[in-house]
């Protein structure tokens, strides 16, 4: 399931919240310190893993 980074613009919190790609389209998140939804997203790095050798 994917992962999302997020930083609370009102606590100023980073944190991760794991959710399908359907639920991130649906729902908003909320921080889990403060529960605000006032959030932006954060970059990450992705990684794959394929059955094939490079």
């Amino acid at each position: 399931m994917p992962t999302y980074e997020f930083l609370c613009l009102k606590c100023q919190r980073e944190f991760t919240v794991i959710m399908t790609i359907r639920e991130r389209g649906e729902k908003r998140p909320a921080c889990p310190d403060c529960g605000s939804t006032e959030l932006e997203s954060q970059f990450t790095s992705v990684v794959t893993k394929t059955s094939r050798k490079s």
